[in-house]
């Protein structure tokens, strides 16, 4: 795996980045623009994964970051639920549904694979560099 140097370079946060577009094109028209509920929801879900990624990845490393990778994945399930909602409620159309919900999956795959690789990763603590090598220690 390729050293992460921003949240920007985590591949989840940027399909992620994908997912909270798509979402707000979709829910700016007809009767979903018009659901302000479902609408606010579904776009704060959206927008907590890449935020939880961002903030996670910021913070010192360790547990915490994958906390709030674990909190991204529940938001990329809210949304899931959400599209079923906007579905069966006739504000989305089947194609549009199944494209939306293929992507938050794979937002949802790629957290996963990424808490995985983390928690059995030699690599922890503050930005995720090795704690035994001297040399990748961050600069002051």
């Amino acid at each position: 795996m390729a050293t992460i140097q921003r949240f920007e370079d985590i591949e989840a946060w940027k399909e992620a980045r994908l997912l909270v577009s798509e979402i707000y094109r979709v829910s700016d028209t007809g009767a979903f623009a018009r659901d302000f509920g479902l609408r606010d929801q579904i776009r704060r879900a959206a927008v907590s994964i890449i935020s939880n990624i961002a903030e996670g990845f910021e913070r010192d490393g360790g547990r915490e970051f994958l906390q709030f990778l674990s909190v991204a994945k529940g938001s990329c399930g809210e949304v899931r639920a959400q599209l079923y909602v906007a579905l069966d409620l006739g504000y989305l159309a089947p194609s549009s549904f199944a494209a939306l919900t293929a992507r938050s999956e794979r937002v949802s795959r790629l957290l996963s694979r990424f808490m995985t690789y983390l928690r059995n990763s030699p690599i922890s603590g503050t930005k995720f560099k090795p704690a035994d090598r001297t040399d990748l220690k961050p600069q002051t």
